[in-house]
């Protein structure tokens, strides 16, 4: 579903990515994680072209993003994206935000848009919330908000940049609840999070970074099982301590 091969990405004279490959297959879910500053959140935000490479390619269910031809919006209309901070339309009610999108993007009828967003409130437990605006939600809320306004797109993945690293520590099982839901429906998921006892539960792969390097990919188990890169291994023994 995404091929991320040899992607590099400079910032002026700052290297950024640096010559990174990497995988994730239909019904996937890939965990990248690593240090602040490790270019993991602009390694996802590559994928749907919002970060553009500076060389290499990245295809997504066969569209090359990297090439002048291919149309961006229309392909990220297809990848649902959940950020950390929520990215939601302030003015708008929590249904008008999950509708936006159907109705501007995928032309669906009022109707249409409408149960689908309260169906979608539904799934991720915020029925009773529907006519609420940003303001008068939770942080977790917000952000169940926008994964429901993500999954109205009916994308064929979903990219998540650190989804609970903005929230107070009681709100973020609620979040997570709703992407190990996902993950168990076969969405195709790549997650940069810090959540390592998310990672071990729900991921296929972990994707570990450092100084804009993948330095280790590796089945889920076997990462947790110290047998990767000395690196790596001492990222997880500072943040599994604590």
């Amino acid at each position: 579903m995404i091929e991320i091969s040899n992607a590099s990405k400079w910032y002026g004279d700052f290297q950024v990515l640096d010559n990174c490959s990497t995988r994730v297959g239909t019904g996937e879910v890939v965990v990248v994680c690593g240090p602040s500053g490790s270019g993991k959140s602009t390694l996802i935000k590559c994928v749907n072209g919002l970060e553009p490479i500076n060389s290499g390619d990245i295809t997504v269910d066969g569209t090359q993003v990297t090439a002048r031809k291919t149309n961006l919006n229309q392909l990220r209309s297809r990848i649902g994206m959940v950020f950390q901070n929520f990215e939601l339309f302030p003015h708008m009610s929590a249904l008008d935000n999950i509708k936006l999108g159907q109705l501007k993007v995928l032309n669906r009828s009022a109707n249409e848009a409408d149960e689908r967003a309260h169906a979608l409130l539904k799934q991720v437990g915020l029925s009773e919330h529907a006519s609420k605006y940003p303001a008068q939600l939770s942080g977790g809320q917000q952000q169940r908000v926008a994964i429901a306004r993500g999954l109205a797109m009916d994308p064929i993945a979903m990219l998540f940049d650190e989804p609970t690293s903005a929230l107070d520590p009681e709100m973020i099982n609620d979040v997570l609840d709703v992407m190990v839901d996902l993950a168990g429906e076969g969405m195709t998921m790549m997650v940069v999070t810090h959540e390592m006892g998310f990672a071990q539960k729900v991921a296929d792969r972990v994707v570990f970074m450092d100084e804009g390097r993948i330095v280790e990919d590796a089945p889920t188990q076997e990462f947790f099982k110290a047998q990767g890169s000395e690196r790596a291994q001492l990222f997880l023994s500072k943040i599994l301590t604590h």
